[in-house]
């Protein structure tokens, strides 16, 4: 069974490896043996630092400032972990907007006035992003006869959000929808996913969706209760609980599996 989920010396890219979950299937990863190749516009020296204090980082960690937007940016980074390790064997399309940072007031405010900018930048990140990496990472991987592309999606690309759960914010002042954006973004990720398992099948390479439910970060405590009120098992997830999800699709233990959506996400999507 160790040998059936192992990931032991296979060369992982995490595009947003710099997030909260990015981070958590950084670790998991390295711990089990594998290299990661992380694409972000942002490095943490200080957390890397912490968590590999005894490990050269060159041995099995590698950073890339990558804009996952742009074409060049992402082939200047593959060549580099080409030239270090090789070819990637597992692809984790991470990376991923909900609402832009320093977002104007209207963008969480009702869907009839949902910027234009804001929708565009999101589907640009949340689609155009993972369409390149695949194209670019994927090419690789389909001439190498083996890969496996696991394209992080969301429960909200399943269903609709639930808007009661924000009604609180706006007898504070703050009126608040879930924007649209992100929930077609996460839907288109479902058919892509299913295109490239399809297109690249008889290459060897693997593609699947991983529909994650929400994860706790310190959020506020009348949000957690409007939010855990409609979820069956009770509480978001732990930033933890999808590594074991990430290996399964990483490693041989999914070899059949293709084409499809593991969802994760506490009960959400049974009721």
């Amino acid at each position: 069974m160790k040998n059936l989920f192992s990931v032991q010396d296979k060369i992982v890219i995490i595009t947003g490896g710099m997030g909260q979950l990015g981070r958590q299937y950084t670790l998991t990863l390295i711990e089990q043996g594998a290299k990661v190749a992380i694409f972000d516009r942002r490095v943490d020296v200080e957390w890397i630092a912490q968590r590999f204090p005894d490990t050269p980082n060159e041995d099995v960690l590698s950073f890339h400032a990558v804009d996952v937007t742009q074409h060049d940016s992402i082939v200047n980074a593959l060549r580099q972990v080409n030239q270090k390790w090789g070819t990637p064997h597992v692809l984790i399309n991470n990376a991923a907007l909900d609402s832009p940072p320093n977002a104007p007031i209207e963008e969480n405010g009702p869907f009839e006035s949902y910027p234009e900018a804001s929708f565009d930048q999101v589907m640009e990140v949340n689609v155009k992003g993972p369409m390149l990496c695949c194209q670019i990472i994927g090419e690789q991987m389909a001439a190498a006869g083996r890969g496996s592309i696991i394209n992080i999606g969301s429960i909200y690309g399943l269903v609709s959000p639930r808007q009661e759960i924000y009604e609180y914010r706006a007898k504070n002042g703050e009126p608040f929808f879930k924007p649209v954006s992100y929930s077609i973004s996460k839907s288109a990720l479902l058919n892509l996913t299913r295109y490239l398992a399809t297109y690249w099948a008889r290459q060897g390479v693997r593609v699947n969706t991983l529909s994650l439910a929400g994860v706790f970060n310190h959020q506020d405590a009348q949000f957690l209760a409007n939010y855990c009120a409609h979820m069956p098992i009770g509480r978001m997830a732990n930033e933890d609980e999808y590594n074991g999800a990430i290996i399964f699709l990483a490693s041989g233990a999914s070899s059949y599996m293709t084409g499809s959506n593991l969802v994760v996400d506490g009960g959400w999507t049974a009721w």
